[in-house]
């Protein structure tokens, strides 16, 4: 990875916090990690998604949208919980009768803990645009020669508490996520890796690409990390935004290998397993490197930012 130079003055992560909520941009909710947003920093979040609509266009992708919720079964069926139990969100909801109401509301009243009260739903919070992707793909059938494009945005949760603002716990994520063969697959996200950096110099933000690996939990999660890392399954897109020594992931270009196709049915005509990649854009992420390089009022920025941003 190549040193890429900050053009501002460094500050710490809890002071870039404090000068983004005193100029409207995040407005704190009590919880490290969630914030509003005010409505200077919508229309910059806004202009990065129409910007990578159009970025895209050309490869005709397939829209899809779903609720920053995921069904419970598709989400333990991924195997989320065995690589990244420390981030993983679930929705517990209250099923008890009216005794169990009353005996909730007293706990509650008396400062005590109510969780034995609740039962997990059938839902758990997103934890990355494309999960929801694959189920309803496999579902569709065999995929045909050409395979498959997909388009899709959705709001994600990690469960990782942090004054730091670009490391939000709730958190819009957009994703192509590519399905086919191998050479589909590898070629997609190669291609993506080089259009990207070449979109992010039109931003104005200096990036640097580098091998990376996933936060995965325990020990056994090291040595996972350590054979993503040695056969370069993920690359990202490194923007300083704090510092130069330890950059900010605003995009990640993957490839899945097999991994989905073994948990679901994603299969070509013939019966033999595809394989997917995708690339993802950290909405949160580019919106604050915007901010940081650029500063607080889009109006000032440079032409060629403002004409790629706000068509």
């Amino acid at each position: 990875m190549s040193r890429v130079e900050l053009a501002f003055p460094v500050s710490s992560a809890a002071a870039f916090r404090a000068e983004l909520i005193a100029a409207g941009l995040l407005i704190p909710t009590g919880v490290d990690g969630l914030y509003g947003r005010g409505a200077a920093y919508e229309t910059v979040a806004d202009a990065l998604e129409a910007a990578i609509t159009r970025l895209a266009a050309a490869d005709a992708p397939e829209r899809m949208r779903f609720p920053p919720v995921m069904s419970r079964q598709e989400f333990i069926a991924s195997g989320y919980l065995k690589g990244f139990p420390h981030l993983a969100g679930t929705v517990n909801c209250f099923c008890g009768n009216e005794a169990d109401h009353r005996r909730m509301l007293a706990c509650i009243e008396a400062g005590e803990d109510w969780d034995d009260l609740q039962q997990p739903s059938e839902v758990v919070v997103t934890p990355a645009a494309c999960y929801p992707v694959y189920p309803v793909v496999a579902a569709q059938g065999p995929l045909a020669e050409a395979g498959r494009l997909v388009d899709v945005s959705s709001y994600c949760f990690r469960h990782e508490p942090s004054v730091d603002p670009c490391r939000m716990q709730m958190f819009r994520m957009r994703e192509l996520v590519r399905i086919g063969s191998e050479a589909q697959v590898l070629a997609f996200r190669d291609g993506w890796m080089a259009r990207a950096s070449r979109w992010l110099e039109t931003l104005g933000l200096p990036s640097a690409t580098a091998p990376a690996s996933d936060p995965f939990f325990g020990r056994g999660g090291k040595i996972m990390a350590a054979g993503q890392m040695e056969q370069l399954l993920k690359f990202e897109l490194l923007v300083p935004v704090g510092s130069t020594s330890e950059p900010t992931a605003c995009i990640s270009c993957n490839y899945h290998m097999t991994h989905f196709s073994e948990i679901w049915p994603l299969r070509d005509a013939a019966g033999g397993m595809v394989r997917s990649g995708c690339v993802a854009f950290g909405i949160e992420r580019l919106t604050l490197a915007l901010f940081r390089h650029h500063g607080f009022d889009a109006r000032l920025w440079p032409a060629g930012v403002r004409a790629e941003l706000f068509v």
